[in-house]
């Protein structure tokens, strides 16, 4: 009988990670007659973790990074994540960590296990990326910007992030249909990059009080605060809910009329905005700005960005979404979904891996 291949899953945690539904598609997905799945994480906070138990695959609470400093006894301090590798004798550690961290793959190494990780953000250019990324065996890149980081690294692909689009489906909810408000909606971690304040002073420039403006998620308390004193001071606080973090943001997308994800071109910025192609996904039309990332899955869809960091822009593109027909929304609505399906699909997503593990082992 052929030995299955063993793969180890890593992520921070499943409380903030931005990939966590990703990660849990594909641990459910991968061929279980090829594949011995493993996750580990640094702990189990977090309602998500829940449903991370509910796939009866090995979860490891133990952090597979370690900090650096001081150097001269970092190799005895990873002594206990290489000693956990050695003894489950992976084949292959994939790394979800967002971070440069670079430990974990000279762990895996030590270990003797192939060290792979999907590139999330698109922060760059200090030595530790670098370090991280001679020391990988392979890397995932998601979007076509983040190919360019790694000039000389033969081992790396892009390979978009894939979404479960029978799950994120607008047949699961009832239709849209005209009512007396217009409504946006944007699921965010909310912390300043995100931009929401430029989504709030288009709503006040729209100057319409039929459009309500739903904030889903959870996020940095004083950003959250600073977003809530803007929206009174632009005379736009009745119009605008913020909901908090929801466990499932599918009830929310489906009663609304756009997405809208205004990210701004700094910090972090967006690798592959998952929140962005759920509500794609979900057949309800999208606006985004116009950034590595968003750009990339907008990329057959110019028309549907603006520039970062400009109100009056977005207030004219949804302005031109809100003069649309109900009918007509839900046309381009079908069109994005059907984008999804070809471009994005879970299935491809898993297909793909599954054969960049099978490469690396044999």
């Amino acid at each position: 009988m052929k030995r299955k291949i063993k793969i180890l899953l890593t992520i921070p945690n499943f409380e903030t990670a931005g990939s966590k539904k990703v990660l849990f598609d594909l641990a459910n997905g991968l061929d279980k007659e090829e594949f011995d799945v493993s996750i580990a994480c640094d702990h189990n906070k977090g309602a998500f973790f829940q449903e991370i138990e509910k796939l009866g695959l090995p979860i490891f609470i133990i952090k597979t990074t370690t900090a650096y400093r001081p150097y001269f006894s970092l190799a005895r301090r990873m002594q206990p994540v290489v000693g956990f590798l050695k003894k489950h004798k992976f084949d292959i550690v994939h790394s979800w960590h967002w971070s440069s961290d670079w430990t974990e793959p000279l762990a895996a190494r030590r270990a003797g296990a192939k060290f792979v990780y999907t590139k999330k953000a698109m922060s760059w250019g200090n030595k530790h990326w670098k370090i991280r990324s001679y020391l990988a065996h392979f890397i995932f890149t998601i979007n076509e910007e983040m190919r360019s980081y790694f000039p000389n690294k033969k081992n790396q692909e892009l390979v978009p992030l894939g979404i479960n689009t029978h799950y994120y489906s607008p047949d699961h909810f009832p239709s849209k249909t005209k009512g007396r408000s217009f409504e946006i909606v944007t699921v965010a971690n909310l912390v300043p990059v995100k931009g929401i304040e430029v989504l709030i002073k288009a709503l006040a420039l729209i100057n319409d009080d039929t459009v309500r403006l739903k904030i889903v998620g959870g996020g940095d308390p004083d950003y959250i605060a600073s977003l809530k004193t803007l929206s009174k001071g632009q005379g736009v606080m009745d119009q605008v809910a913020f909901l908090g973090k929801q466990m499932d943001v599918r009830p929310f997308i489906a009663r609304s009329d756009v997405y809208v994800i205004p990210t701004l071109n700094e910090g972090r910025k967006e690798g592959m905005p998952m929140a962005l192609v759920e509500a794609m996904s979900m057949g309800v039309p999208v606006l985004g700005s116009d950034i590595s990332g968003i750009n990339f899955v907008l990329k057959d869809f110019p028309y549907l960005l603006f520039s970062p960091a400009a109100e009056s822009e977005l207030a004219k593109r949804l302005q031109e979404i809100m003069a649309l027909e109900v009918a007509e929304r839900k046309a381009l609505g079908n069109r994005l979904r059907n984008y999804c399906n070809d471009h994005f699909a879970m299935e491809q997503f898993i297909e793909n891996t599954e054969r960049i593990y099978k490469n690396l082992v044999h």
